[in-house]
């Protein structure tokens, strides 16, 4: 097509004078009406309190904890007492909520989830110790209790990977849950320096615990020098994709085999910020060079469009170590993408 002065006026009727805010595309116009208000104007993405992705912050009493008709609870769990290397990512829930300028729309899922879902920041997880692992883990599992029981979906940010353990045991308390799990590790160790609950082992004590299933799993970007740590993964039936793998058999390829790992069963997706290649997200505990790109992480993420989603995480951000917030702005964008997932399957 060539640009004509027919078509110059052509674009100047249809995107000019009284037109000149009108959105002609149906889809792109109801988006729009979700974001832009009657003025015109949207919300300032540097103004107002911090939470995750922008959404509304609702209060709980967990004393007596009410969620209202929410269909997810985003949240902060703010523990790292499981870290076996640098120490940090307690404040990973505060690094993703000083992040502006994600969302609020999925352009290639065409979906806009904190305006389709019944969403809203409930903050950080209570927990009645700084310094006991165990007693931590307690905590957290009785409060994602309450919010499964209430019928919400959790969505969280970490928080080392430990946290994960206890949320998969109060998901997964019924029958054991599905796992699309992205990491440079694939944390089913055995016990280190005396504990089963470091953040290297979850997997491995949520499948003894009964809570995962094993042959529903998938573990995606694993690499690095502690494979020998691995053995349970394969013994158990995971299926590990490692880093090299991506760039070996593709994007397409990967998505498929996580698709047939967990079919049409309740699936968790669990991200370490530390499957992103420390180009990308230097600001964790354990970082390992060659590692999978943001683009790619999000091209996986967005083919399990339609998945049955019943929670997630992103865990590791740790922003002492994370000059530029680019750890965090990445550990922000996966936690939209799985958002998502959740408003693509579960969209009021």
């Amino acid at each position: 097509m060539r640009f004509t002065p027919e078509r110059l006026a052509a674009l100047r009727a249809r995107f000019g004078g009284d037109n000149e805010a009108s959105i002609h595309d149906a889809h792109f116009r109801a988006v729009a009406a979700n974001i832009i208000d009657n003025s015109g104007t949207r919300s300032a993405p540097y103004a107002g309190m911090p939470t995750l992705l922008d959404a509304p912050a609702r209060y709980i009493d967990w004393q007596s904890p009410d969620f209202g008709d929410l269909q997810v609870a985003l949240a902060g769990v703010p523990m790292d007492l499981g870290a076996s290397n640098r120490s940090g990512c307690r404040f990973g829930p505060r690094a993703l909520r000083a992040i502006e300028r994600v969302g609020p729309y999925n352009h290639v899922l065409r979906c806009t989830p904190t305006r389709d879902l019944r969403v809203a920041d409930i903050g950080d997880v209570p927990m009645r110790s700084r310094f006991s692992l165990e007693q931590s883990h307690e905590d957290i599992e009785s409060a994602y209790a309450r919010i499964h029981a209430a019928g919400v979906i959790p969505v969280s940010v970490g928080g080392d990977h430990s946290v994960t353990l206890p949320i998969l045991r109060a998901l997964g308390q019924r029958e054991p849950v599905s796992l699309i799990h992205f990491d440079a590790h694939c944390d089913t160790g055995g016990p280190f320096d005396g504990s089963r609950f470091h953040h290297g082992g979850p997997f491995r004590q949520a499948v003894l615990d009964g809570v995962l299933d094993p042959t529903r799993t998938i573990q995606i970007g694993i690499r690095g020098s502690a494979e020998y740590l691995w053995e349970f993964s394969y013994e158990s039936g995971m299926t590990v994709v490692h880093a090299e793998d991506i760039a070996r058999v593709g994007v397409p390829a990967v998505i498929a085999r996580a698709l047939d790992v967990v079919g049409g069963t309740p699936v968790y997706v669990s991200f370490d910020i530390d499957c992103l290649d420390p180009a990308f997200a230097p600001g964790t505990g354990t970082p390992e060079v060659g590692g999978v790109t943001v683009r790619e992480a999000q091209a996986i993420l967005r083919g399990l469009a339609g998945i049955d989603i019943i929670g997630g995480d992103v865990v590791e951000v740790a922003p002492a170590y994370d000059a530029t917030a680019n750890t965090a702005h990445a550990g922000a964008q996966i936690l939209f993408e799985i958002l998502s997932l959740v408003s693509r399957r579960h969209a009021a």
